[in-house]
């Protein structure tokens, strides 16, 4: 079940793409958006990384932190941030272990066929480690304008 607003935030460890370990913990105090996406390099993911990139001062300039999420391992995160000058951390969950603890993986469908595949879901996270909003309905070409405007 995904997480609702209000709900605590889970912690969570994992490796970004230069091999950092990233905790949600590093974060305390600060406001943090934290982004789920399919897959490194399609199209729509590209567009919502390149969104949120492209509008990366302003987030920075409201105190927010931003965190992609994908299960894609570091390899793959390593070559999709170098491609698009990410600027932000992609984390690699190829265990599924933080889209399951956020509700995220999930059945979807495309062509007809039904499949298992993380639900592109984003959540804003306050200062005390609670979530303050959830984003169901991305718009991944304005994502920066959903989270800088409130959805």
């Amino acid at each position: 079940m995904a997480l609702q607003v209000g709900d605590r935030a889970p912690s969570f460890e994992a490796k970004d793409q230069d091999g950092n370990t990233v905790k949600l913990s590093d974060f305390q105090g600060k406001k943090i958006v934290i982004y789920f996406y399919p897959k490194d390099s399609t199209p729509a993911c590209t567009a919502q990384a390149c969104s949120l990139r492209d509008n990366y001062d302003a987030l920075l300039h409201k105190g927010f932190v931003v965190l992609g999420v994908s299960v894609d391992d570091e390899k793959s995160h390593k070559k999709f941030a170098n491609k698009y000058s990410l600027p932000f951390p992609l984390l690699a969950d190829p265990e599924h272990v933080i889209v399951d603890a956020y509700g995220v993986w999930g059945e979807k469908m495309l062509y007809g066929r039904k499949y298992m595949g993380t639900i592109r879901t984003t959540f804003i996270i306050d200062e005390g480690g609670g979530i303050q909003e959830v984003i169901s309905k991305v718009d991944t070409k304005n994502h920066a304008g959903q989270v800088l405007n409130g959805n």
